[in-house]
């Protein structure tokens, strides 16, 4: 796994946590290192080297947190669900869930080897490890979409039916939970979104916040490596899934990762409508779907997530040093998501 540059850290107590791996982790031997990979607004995330070998933790945040966030254990068991499925996943190694270890529950996973890639423009690839970047994403969600969960022993990780519903039910408690300011474009889409739902399609394991950084790609053969952070991982809507995937194609990049503008051809990515077509092949499903009602629900989740960082900032909870810069995004994804609410015809 590589992400922006690792530290020394010093937040862990290495001590309890090594005692803990010897008691938990098959053939784990020590003296252990512990460096912080820094990126990421979520649950922190670590490398622990060791004679052993090389593992990754990732840890809940410390203090106080929002109902039902940082959900390591849900993390741990898709994970653990996954593998050895066509979607490629780190294996794990042991759950804690006693806070006296290292002050969260955290679980232990594989080191996968590869790179996360933090700009969807990819630059520094050719136009054909664009490509194979592009094809691989695509058909990892799609491979994702297509299995059965209760084949694989999650059919009661979500509930089923009223997906949607539930969600924007969620999404706005946990808006309000950290607002600080009012946000006139997330007060009209808290009003539409609800009344304009359309009928929902099959349930399906949703991952919840797939996008290119949480990706490991092999740097060999520039496909999908191992898919990460599954913390909002659920049983729903996989059309909504893709759509919230699909709205980095809304997004400029200067605003927040996003591919809005820029010369597809030349650099090798698919254009919008090719990636949706690429998916639907792939999962079977039609491309003649209500997608600027998924798009416009997932820059509203998006636009709450990142209040909600924006709120961590101010508590001193915030993983990443960059997240006050981050937390800023909120009111601009909230206007360019009732922006495309509005081509829908919805108005104030």
């Amino acid at each position: 796994m590589s992400s922006a540059v690792q530290r020394l850290s010093h937040d862990l107590d290495t001590g309890r946590l090594a005692k803990w791996l010897a008691g938990n982790v098959a053939g784990y031997e020590g003296p252990l290192e512990v460096e912080r990979f820094l990126g990421g607004q979520s649950n922190p995330t670590y490398k622990l080297t060791a004679v052993s070998g090389t593992y990754v933790l990732r840890r809940k945040p410390f203090g106080d947190l929002l109902p039902s966030a940082h959900a390591v254990d849900r993390e741990f068991r898709i994970l653990s669900a996954l593998a050895g499925s066509s979607v490629p996943v780190a294996r794990t190694f042991g759950l804690c869930t006693d806070e006296n270890v290292v002050g969260a529950a955290f679980y232990v996973m594989e080191h996968v080897q590869g790179r996360v890639y933090w700009d969807p423009r990819l630059p520094g690839l050719s136009r054909s490890q664009r490509e194979d970047v592009f094809d691989s994403m695509n058909r990892t969600i799609a491979a994702l979409h297509n299995l059965d969960p209760v084949a694989l022993g999650l059919g009661g990780f979500g509930r089923p039916g009223g997906f949607l519903a539930r969600q924007i039910s969620r999404w706005t408690k946990q808006y309000r939970s950290s607002e600080m300011e009012e946000i006139p474009a997330m007060e009209h889409l808290i009003d539409w979104l609800p009344r304009h739902i359309p009928e929902e399609d099959e349930v399906r394991i949703v991952h919840g916040d797939y996008r290119l950084d949480n990706l490991i790609v092999d740097e060999s053969e520039f496909r999908v490596a191992a898919v990460l952070d599954w913390e909002l991982a659920t049983l729903g809507s996989p059309l909504a899934d893709f759509a919230y995937h699909l709205s980095t194609w809304r997004i400029a990049p200067e605003l927040f990762r996003g591919l809005r503008g820029v010369d597809f051809e030349s650099l090798g990515i698919p254009s919008e409508q090719e990636y949706i077509a690429r998916y639907c092949e792939r999962s079977g499903r039609s491309t003649d779907c209500n997608w600027d009602f998924y798009i416009a629900y997932s820059m509203f989740r998006t636009a709450a997530i990142l209040q909600g960082i924006a709120r961590r900032v101010q508590d001193g909870s915030a993983a990443d040093p960059k997240a006050a810069e981050v937390g800023r995004k909120a009111r601009p994804i909230a206007e360019e998501a009732w922006a495309v609410a509005r081509r829908l015809g919805a108005h104030v």
